[in-house]
C-alpha cells in the first residue's frame, strides 16, 4: 500500500523533469557553440591580419596593399561587417621595422549577427630591406 501511494505521488512528474533538463542541455550546447564561434571569427581575423602584413612586406607592396589584402581575405571568410575597421602602421626603427595590421571587428554576440562588442586583433611582419 505505501508503495503504491508513493508511485501515485511522482505520477506526471517525467515530463516536467525532461523540460527542465532539456533546457538546461540546449543552453549548454548553444553556449559551446557560441564559444565556437567567436573561436573561430577570432581566428580568421588573426589569420587575416597576419597574412595581410605579410603581404604587405613583400619588396614591391606597400601598407595600402597590407590593408586590401587583409580586408578581401576578412570579406570573402566572415562579411563586409567584420572588415570596416583595418588599420596598418609602420612600428619599430631602424633594423627593428615592421609592419602592424590591426583589425577592430564586432563580436558576434548570436550567430554572425550583432555588434555585442568589439574584438581587436593584430598580425605583424618584419619590413625587408
Amino acid at each position: 500500500m505505501r508503495g503504491s501511494v508513493a508511485a501515485s505521488r511522482e505520477q506526471g512528474s517525467a515530463p516536467v523533469d525532461f523540460v527542465l533538463i532539456g533546457a538546461v542541455l540546449v543552453l549548454m550546447c548553444m553556449s559551446v557553440v557560441q564559444l565556437a564561434l567567436v573561436l573561430h571569427v577570432r581566428n580568421t581575423l588573426t589569420d587575416a591580419a597576419g597574412s595581410g602584413a605579410r603581404y604587405g612586406t613583400l619588396a614591391d607592396r606597400g601598407p595600402a596593399d597590407a590593408r586590401a589584402r587583409t580586408e578581401s581575405l576578412i570579406v570573402s571568410s566572415l562579411g563586409s561587417d567584420y572588415a570596416r575597421d583595418v588599420a596598418v602602421a609602420r612600428i619599430g626603427s631602424g633594423a627593428g621595422q615592421m609592419l602592424r595590421v590591426t583589425v577592430s571587428s564586432p563580436l558576434p554576440a548570436f550567430g554572425l549577427l550583432g555588434p555585442a562588442g568589439v574584438m581587436r586583433v593584430q598580425g605583424h611582419a618584419p619590413l625587408q630591406r
